[in-house]
């Protein structure tokens, strides 16, 4: 751990949960959570039918505290392995409470049946009963399921399987990457890409070179996890009669296909942006190639100093106050309050997350700081998500607070804007803001055109196992180097090595689908804060407001206030133009002036 960084002290106090896994509470809330759904079956199984109104409220609320009670001991569980993969303990416990959930899930099973069940008529006179209409979003979108559900007995037999099925896999694939030591130094996995932005570029080159040699130790062993979620989601589909591999996840995001085809093509048709950034870049850098080791590296006027976690503080809530006290004052609790974990540790999960827990209690923060200027807005981004989470669960309860992948990573990107644009303000010096836009440019293309080129993988990989079969490492790499070469055509070369790179992306094995949504996310925070710039302080309640709404409507219902159509291509669009000038900006920045004639 580098001492600079001040970090050793950040570690989150988990004990607003749990005092530890021997905490007797936790039996006793797991035998209260057990007679709650005995209790819940005996009381609602084969009534949903004959429900009035007030009888479906209560029904609702009582489901909505054993799923609280049970998401307290899930989130617990999940927080104290995420730094702690390598104690035989921590895992004991999660496999537990996974189990716990499996038998949840197949107990409670029989009350979205039933009410998926009911016929249109009597459902929609209940869903606008005025006693529903705090549930009436969640009850909806329940009833949505209805073609995808199977009988009972299959729902319960799925789920007693699932705590042997996919999540032992991901389980499997958490812990390799997570205890797996890099190099002769014997790094974890942040370390190692952390020496993607070193300015050195031997110090770089050998980084890729010990991530691919570490994750080619493994290939055998990821290639076939990588197969077994494929094909277990390919089966799922099939009984499920999902028509596409994507389609459970756009049911899940409230987003049609539409939409999603809308962005994908509209990002897909402006890869020139990341082209030219690419080939100035190389300009910049003086090099006759750019490699994919490349593509991070500082320019030669870039500081490369550390950023201490407590100036990292200072930066971060300074630019939340500027926009909003109320975004501050939350951000603060964060820091204040041991809501966050950053130093890195051997057998902690890498990348960063923000997890919601539950409403009686608040989200936490998990971090790798390292402290270069993008781990900055890494916690800026953590942020953005930690204060949506703890504002939907303030207002909306544990229900309504869980919010589509797209619209979470909106939250999360308008944080990592508001430090951007602080910066940016504060750099008097050409070189400070050709410095700051490359950063930015880079994150961008890392949350826009990286992510749809990862989904394009993620489609690619799915529909081989589907029409041909198993797939071989090599042909996993051969897709991942087509798909990222269409995203950077002639402006970057990628290594042999490059080709690996896909085994350790967590998101294809938890949250096949996912990605899209961090492009949706970006572009429509561009678009909000174009709105924000047009609109100054009146644009700031609705935004606090469509924070405050968590999930209580579909996305395109909450961005309707700002007069957005998300399945409008011109609306995409838009937000990359603004990328554009951006880019343009920087060019105009890196042109020599010409020479007085």
């Amino acid at each position: 751990m580098d001492e600079r960084l001040k970090t050793e002290g950040i570690i989150w106090n988990l004990t607003d949960l749990y005092q530890g896994i021997e905490d007797p509470r936790i039996e006793g809330d797991i035998e209260r959570l057990r007679q709650g759904i005995s209790n819940f079956s005996k009381e609602y199984r084969g009534k949903v039918k004959d429900f009035d109104p007030k009888g479906l409220f209560t029904a609702v609320c009582e489901l909505e505290e054993l799923n609280q009670l049970l998401g307290k001991i899930e989130s617990f569980a999940f927080l104290n392995y995420s730094t702690r993969s390598q104690d035989a303990k921590a895992g004991a416990f999660l496999q537990k409470v996974h189990e716990l959930e499996s038998e949840f899930q197949r107990d409670i099973v029989f009350f979205n049946l039933e009410w998926a069940n009911l016929d249109n008529e009597t459902s929609e006179k209940l869903l606008h009963a005025p006693e529903i209409e705090k549930y009436r979003h969640f009850l909806n979108v329940l009833k949505k399921y209805r073609p995808h559900q199977l009988s009972e007995t299959e729902e319960r037999v799925l789920a007693e399987k699932e705590p042997a099925g996919l999540s032992s896999w991901t389980k499997l694939f958490d812990k390799i990457i997570s205890q797996k030591k890099f190099g002769e130094r014997g790094r974890v996995e942040e370390e190692v890409l952390a020496d993607l932005y070193n300015s050195n570029r031997e110090v770089r080159k050998k980084a890729s070179e010990e991530l691919t040699a570490g994750l080619s130790e493994y290939s055998h062993i990821l290639t076939h996890i990588f197969n077994t979620i494929l094909t277990d989601h390919m089966i799922t589909d099939r009984l499920r009669k999902y028509p596409e591999w994507i389609s459970s996840r756009n049911l899940s995001n409230e987003v049609d296909e539409k939409t999603v085809n809308a962005l994908n093509n509209a990002v897909r048709s402006r890869y020139d942006i990341p082209v030219r950034y690419y080939k100035l870049k190389k300009k910049m850098l003086g090099y006759n190639e750019l490699f994919d080791y490349d593509r991070y590296a500082p320019l030669p006027f870039s500081s490369e100093r550390v950023v201490p976690w407590e100036e990292c503080r200072e930066i971060v809530l300074a630019a939340f106050g500027d926009f909003s006290k109320e975004m501050k004052n939350i951000a603060s609790m964060f820091f204040d309050k041991h809501w966050m974990h950053a130093p890195l540790m051997l057998g902690k999960m890498g990348g960063a997350f923000s997890h919601p827990c539950i409403p009686d209690v608040h989200p936490y923060i998990m971090l790798n700081y390292t402290g270069n200027i993008r781990d900055v807005q890494t916690v800026a981004h953590e942020l953005g998500h930690g204060i949506h989470q703890y504002l939907a669960a303030k207002k909306q309860g544990y229900f309504n607070s869980q919010t589509p992948p797209t619209m979470a990573e909106t939250a999360s990107v308008f944080g990592e804007m508001l430090v951007f644009k602080k910066q940016l303000k504060g750099t008097p010096q050409i070189e400070e803001e050709i410095s700051l836009l490359c950063s930015k440019l880079e994150a961008m293309f890392a949350t826009v055109f990286r992510q749809i080129s990862m989904y394009l993988f993620e489609d690619a990989i799915h529909r081989e196992r589907r029409n041909v079969g198993e797939l071989s490492n090599e042909k996993f790499n051969e897709l991942w180097t087509k798909t990222q070469k269409e995203m950077f055509g002639d402006s970057v070369t990628l290594t042999e090595n490059y080709s690996i790179w896909w085994s350790y992306i967590p998101h294809f094995l938890h949250a096949r689908g996912y990605v899209y949504a961090y492009a949706f996310g970006e572009l429509l925070t561009l678009s909000l804060y174009k709105s924000y710039e047009r609109e100054g302080n009146e644009f700031i309640p609705k935004y606090i407001s469509l924070l405050s709404s968590g999930g209580k409507a579909s996305p395109a219902n909450l961005v309707k206030p700002f007069g957005v159509e998300l399945d409008d291509p011109h609306f995409w669009l838009e937000g990359l133009t603004i990328m554009d000038e951006m880019l343009s900006r920087l060019e105009e920045l890196t042109t020599p002036n010409p020479i007085n004639a």
